[in-house]
């Protein structure tokens, strides 16, 4: 048994939502396998109260979570990367910097939950369903067999569960 730890990076322009939640999403599925973390091209600064709310709710670690720049992890003696998730459009259209390691790289698309408007009851809902879609494909993803695929074939797999139709 291997104990290579992976370490995943979720990349989202302003990493105040979306690759905020798949970062603790993956730390707490990934049981020390994995080591989640998340960016921003232009990072917002804080991360969004709704996505903090919804995450403390769920029992999830938020005492490390906050807004940075996707400059972190290009920087020499960033942690060598496994793997990228970009989570939003722009971030996937965006010339992202070179990260070290040659991560395996992925485009998981999802709606931005802050730009719902609404009600509150509305607001929250849009978190609760960002999560609930991260979470189903993390949990496939920390389940593979990542020891016995070659990288093509992971590959294959990590694009098709950016491509499944839960996230439209």
């Amino acid at each position: 048994m291997s104990d290579k730890v992976y370490n995943v990076l979720f990349l989202c322009t302003h990493n105040s939502a979306r690759s905020v939640i798949g970062e603790c999403i993956v730390n707490a599925l990934g049981q020390g396998k994995f080591k989640g973390y998340s960016a921003g091209s232009h990072p917002r600064g804080a991360v969004n109260p709704y996505a903090l709310e919804m995450l403390e709710r769920l029992n999830y670690d938020t005492s490390v979570l906050r807004s940075k720049s996707w400059d972190e992890f290009a920087k020499p003696g960033a942690a060598e990367l496994d793997f990228v998730f970009t989570v939003c459009d722009d971030a996937a259209g965006e010339t992202c910097p070179h990260w070290p390691g040659q991560p395996m790289t992925a485009h998981w698309g999802l709606p931005d939950p802050s730009a719902v408007t609404g009600s509150e009851a509305e607001k929250r809902a849009a978190f609760t369903e960002t999560h609930r879609m991260l979470y189903q494909r993390i949990s496939i993803f920390v389940n593979l067999p990542l020891s016995s695929l070659d990288r093509l074939t992971l590959q294959k797999r990590l694009d098709e569960m950016g491509a499944r139709a839960d996230a439209t």
